[in-house]
């Protein structure tokens, strides 16, 4: 297939709102900017995901925004490679975050060993509602790159509240269609057990080839 016959590639939802408001992205890092300057706790899902790792490990931010995570894990010693297709929040995650490596790119395209990074990271951590940011018709395709860059013993953890246009069950569906498996299923990102009424999901796959 030729350049001029590729078909386009969906945008995803974020990049829709900031085209209908250029001023989102500098928004959203504005946002936890200030929160981490009053004192807030901004680090919470990053210190569950430091919890799942044995030290030094490798971890993808997918949807990674401005840094705040890959930046906590960076520096509780883990080697951090953060993706997100917004170059605004890019852009802050190196100015607030530096030492992670920080790349532009869609999820729905993920190919980091086409751009020199090794497939094969501990955990791929999907947090900040991510998920749902995304084209409907790419999470398959999202879901799918996430289980090819996963090392064999390694997990993928998403977190993503209801009524944001996702189905917790359709997702959980999506995600065993492309070869992952569940392990745990949370309400909140401090180990609250999920049910049926749960308002939040946060979920821990593995690889459906791992030995369970």
């Amino acid at each position: 297939m030729s350049g001029h016959d590729r078909p386009a590639r969906t945008p995803s939802r974020w990049e829709e709102l900031t085209a209908a408001d250029p001023a989102q992205s500098d928004w959203y890092v504005q946002r936890f900017r200030t929160l981490a300057a009053e004192g807030h706790d901004i680090f919470g899902e990053a210190r569950l995901i430091d919890a799942m790792l044995g030290r030094r490990g490798r971890v993808l931010d997918a949807g990674c925004g401005p840094g705040r995570l890959g930046g906590h894990l960076h520096n509780a010693g883990h080697s951090v490679v953060g993706v997100d297709i917004d170059p605004v929040l890019i852009a802050a995650a190196e100015a607030d975050y530096p030492g992670p490596t920080w790349l532009v790119g869609d999820l729905a395209e993920l190919d980091l060993p086409a751009r020199g990074v090794a497939a094969d990271f501990d955990v791929i951590v999907c947090a900040g509602n991510v998920m749902t940011f995304l084209a409907p018709p790419t999470r398959p395709a999202v879901l799918a790159g996430f289980a090819r860059h996963l090392a064999p013993e390694g997990r993928v953890v998403t977190g993503f509240g209801a009524g944001r246009g996702y189905d917790f069950a359709q997702f959980r569906a999506d995600a065993d269609e492309q070869g992952l498996t569940v392990d745990l299923l949370l309400s909140t990102w401090d180990l609250r057990p999920f049910t049926e009424g749960s308002e939040f999901l946060v979920a821990v796959f593995s690889p459906a080839h791992a030995d369970r």
